[in-house]
């Protein structure tokens, strides 16, 4: 099947009428739906009353499943019809393994591809590649599908399979035009080469390409400050594909609405929400539904759904979903609730800190905030961890210990990871 973009809002509705009575119908072949969609009439699915009464699937009823029953209950493609798994994104809980179908990697591939057309990129890009590579699919699929594009890719891998000053190296050495990352591994990846001497905001790359992790407003400037280079997020899930991309506006995520029927519903009622008010991302696969038939499946994303973006390019036939929060971790420290995003973007903000680990502790039998920092070169340590302590205890209510250390010890250490651990509780 030949892959493109719709050139109307007519033709998307048109094929999210056909493929909507297929995700259906896939589903019903599943054990697992056994029961549960005999009530539903698939002449009427077009209506959202009656597509309202498809229960909503979430994580944890997948993973009540035994592994060996998954497969047998949920999945529903021949052995002979598979191409690869997919490891589920999620960081809590038992991660389950996709299978996709060869019909299912076609669809996907178009749906990474979609990622460098909106970002502008195509022949004569080169892209350093350091999305962790095998059963995250983000990383291959991304490698794999730039050769659609004519981008030229270096697959090297997180930092837990090629050493961060090594990335560094090979940056400065092949001189790619584009990077693409968790945003995390980003910046200390630029506070790795700011520790080697290696001027990446001078360098080659005029791209970000990001996607696993929210990307706040203070995120994107230090990233984008830190290597000189123009930021583009991305979206996807596990469950269906690379499923979304910003323009040159950056004023938010074009959902591929071809490939994802998407709602955004009240977190209590279930209800749709009205355009730009935040609620539950609720995500349909349309085609990559072939052995994992995803049906009405919370994504536990918090969203706000918006139906045109500044775009004038050919992506103007998508809507956009901006993230309002995500369900995100916390740290209940001496009563105080400390949001791990919260203290991610404060800590960003700070000009002096190049990164940060923050830990909840046990000291002396009292719950601690420890956080350890990398204070930049050229800064006053001692006023900058004064600072730092003040303006925590002012937002936070909870005066921190302070740990400084060399620029590239955090780096070094999180490279052993596939996700920065900047967040660890390590109370017993």
């Amino acid at each position: 099947m030949t892959w493109g973009v719709p050139e109307s809002r007519a033709e998307i509705a048109r094929i999210q009428s056909e493929r909507k009575r297929v995700a259906v119908e896939n589903a019903r072949k599943a054990p697992f739906f056994e029961g549960k969609l005999d009530h539903i009439d698939p002449d009427r699915l077009d209506d959202p009353e009656e597509w309202g009464k498809i229960p909503i699937l979430d994580k944890d009823m997948l993973r009540a499943i035994p592994p060996k029953e998954f497969y047998r209950d949920f999945c529903i493609a021949k052995p002979g019809e598979i191409s690869e798994y997919w490891r589920s994104g999620g960081q809590t809980g038992r991660p389950l393994f996709y299978p996709r179908t060869f019909q299912d990697i076609a669809a996907a591939m178009e749906g990474f591809a979609r990622t460098y057309r909106i970002a502008d990129m195509g022949p004569g890009d080169m892209v350093h590649n350091s999305f962790p590579l095998g059963i995250h699919p983000a990383g291959h699929m991304w490698a794999r599908s730039s050769s659609i594009e004519g981008i030229g890719t270096n697959w090297v891998g997180a930092g837990n399979a090629a050493p961060s000053a090594l990335q560094i190296q090979l940056i400065d050495m092949m001189q790619p035009t584009a990077w693409m990352g968790m945003s995390s591994y980003g910046i200390h990846l630029a506070n790795v080469a700011a520790a080697e001497g290696v001027d990446l905001a001078g360098g080659s790359v005029e791209k970000l390409l990001c996607t696993a992790e929210p990307v706040s407003a203070t995120k994107r400037e230090k990233l984008e400050r830190m290597w000189g280079a123009e930021l583009f997020d991305g979206f996807g899930m596990t469950e269906c594909m690379m499923m979304a991309g910003e323009s040159e506006h950056h004023d938010g995520l074009h959902i591929w609405t071809d490939f994802a029927f998407i709602e955004v519903l009240d977190e209590e009622t279930l209800e749709p929400v009205p355009e730009g008010e935040a609620g539950l991302l609720v995500m349909t696969s349309l085609y990559t539904n072939n052995a994992t038939p995803f049906l009405r499946w919370n994504a536990g994303d918090i969203v706000t759904y918006h139906e045109h973006g500044a775009t004038d390019g050919p992506f103007n036939v998508f809507p956009m979903i901006r993230h309002a929060h995500r369900t995100a971790g916390f740290f209940k420290i001496k009563g105080v609730n400390i949001n791990h995003a919260e203290l991610e973007d404060f800590m960003f903000a700070m000009a002096d800190v190049g990164d940060f680990k923050a830990e909840a502790v046990n000291d002396g039998g009292n719950d601690a905030l420890r956080l350890t920092v990398e204070i930049l070169r050229g800064s006053n340590a001692a006023d900058t961890e004064k600072s730092l302590a003040e303006r925590v205890k002012g937002t936070f209510e909870l005066t921190p210990e302070i740990v400084a250390v060399e620029q590239g010890t955090l780096a070094r250490e999180f490279e052993k990871s596939v996700k920065a651990p900047r967040f660890v509780d390590a109370r017993s």
